[in-house]
């Protein structure tokens, strides 16, 4: 998975991958519903508490460590909207 590439953009394949990557013990629980819902990387930064739910992450303590990680996402999508806009305000 590309890092320079923002989260919104990523396919369901990559938010896989990133479930994959980030909480290995979750995959088999997320995949079906991650398919299911054609979670996108844009939808992925939208998640919330009932929806980890929805999906089977019935455990509060793994709820709260996934939120945390997409949390992260989502103010790593910000600094880099941030940058590419003062990027190209100092580049003009």
């Amino acid at each position: 998975m590309s890092q320079s590439q923002q989260t919104s953009s990523w396919s369901v394949e990559e938010v896989l991958e990133w479930i994959q990557e980030q909480h290995p013990g979750h995959i088999e629980t997320l995949y079906k519903g991650i398919m299911k819902h054609d979670i996108s990387g844009r939808a992925l930064l939208r998640l919330k508490e009932h929806h980890l739910k929805l999906l089977g992450v019935e455990d509060n303590k793994q709820q709260q460590e996934i939120l945390q990680d997409l949390l992260l996402l989502r103010v790593q999508e910000e600094i880099n909207e941030l940058n590419d806009i003062c990027s190209d305000y100092f580049s003009s």
